[in-house]
């Protein structure tokens, strides 16, 4: 598969999400076997393009590439320029964000908002896509609320703007991420145009993304919510489909040595009191499944220090021995929809 220029070494995505897929987060998805990342979303207010939290959301130093950047906005010659900005600095793949269904980001008009402005779409689409020399890419999702869905028109307006690619969240922007998600419109979607589909939504295992990638025919799949904690899942899902065998769950002693280095890592990017802080989430989805892992969550989380931090989950995979070489996980179980 590949977006413009850029080969991808396969069809299983990592979503961009806020607060999560941070450079080394990303970093680590594409070692174990992400094709492809996306940044979380860059605001494209200028006034915010110097924040020390818009720099590191757009900070791809070292990272695997292609490096791809979300944007976000109402206003079709902001999100233009905030995409030149970004290619100016090193992104090869600029994505628009009209997806995301926090209230915050609607509330501005920005996200799946714009979806109930099929004007406004266009225009935006029109103003970025001949702004930079890089793929244009679309996130969005079926539609306003289950009365307006609006994705066939959306992606068509989409692709006669030039968008190089099209990622569908199997929900609307009324259903937030509750209830399940329908791949009917993604299939529709799919069927419809002659660019790249990537399906996305409810994909938390090697068979749901089979059955995802069967029932809507889509290119390939992006994961959210079920790589927090799990990062190696992309390479679970990606031995699955070429294969049809499954993974073994991972070694002890791997995901000791691959937290260790997720949080060296993540320590550098934030600095010793923010990188403390915002390890605390990523340590608890390593460990929320495992035995012990809701205890150790609790007393990790009045831990005041990295190094502190390091210690505690050095101590916690070590108890995990005894439970065998392997993790004891569960993976989640879901039933496939007809």
């Amino acid at each position: 598969m590949k977006i413009g220029p850029h080969a991808l070494r396969n069809n299983v995505f990592v979503a961009p999400m806020a607060g999560v897929t941070d450079r080394p987060f990303r970093q680590l998805c594409k070692e174990l076997g992400a094709g492809y990342a996306v940044s979380e979303m860059a605001a494209s207010n200028p006034r915010l393009w110097a924040s020390e939290k818009s720099s590191r959301r757009t900070d791809h130093t070292g990272e695997m590439e292609p490096k791809a950047v979300q944007i976000a906005g109402a206003v079709p010659e902001e999100l233009a320029e905030c995409a030149k900005f970004n290619v100016d600095r090193g992104a090869q793949i600029i994505d628009i964000n009209m997806g995301c269904p926090v209230k915050k980001v609607c509330n501005n008009w920005c996200g799946s908002a714009l979806l109930q402005h099929e004007d406004l779409v266009q225009r935006i689409l029109e103003a970025v896509v001949p702004a930079v020399n890089v793929p244009v890419t679309l996130k969005f999702r079926t539609g306003w609320n289950r009365e307006n869905k609006n994705a066939l028109r959306i992606a068509r307006i989409a692709e006669q703007a030039g968008i190089q690619m099209l990622t569908l969240h199997g929900r609307t922007r009324a259903d937030g991420y509750t209830g399940d998600a329908e791949y009917d419109t993604i299939a529709a979607v799919k069927a419809a145009v002659n660019i790249p589909v990537v399906a996305n939504g409810d994909i938390t295992t090697p068979e749901k993304a089979r059955y995802v990638l069967d029932k809507t025919g889509a290119d390939a799949v992006m994961i959210g919510r079920a790589a927090q904690g799990r990062p190696w899942i992309f390479r679970e899902i990606d031995h699955f489909l070429r294969t049809g065998e499954y993974l073994p769950a991972p070694l002890v002693a791997e995901v000791r040595k691959l937290m260790d280095e997720h949080l060296q890592a993540h320590y550098a990017f934030y600095g010793e009191f923010l990188g403390v802080r915002t390890a605390r989430k990523h340590i608890g989805w390593y460990v929320r499944d495992l035995p012990g892992g809701e205890e150790f969550r609790q007393q990790m989380n009045r831990l005041e220090s990295t190094a502190e931090q390091l210690r505690a989950v050095d101590s916690f995979f070590e108890s995990q021995w005894k439970y065998g070489d392997r993790l004891q996980y569960r993976l989640a179980e879901e039933p496939l929809a007809a």
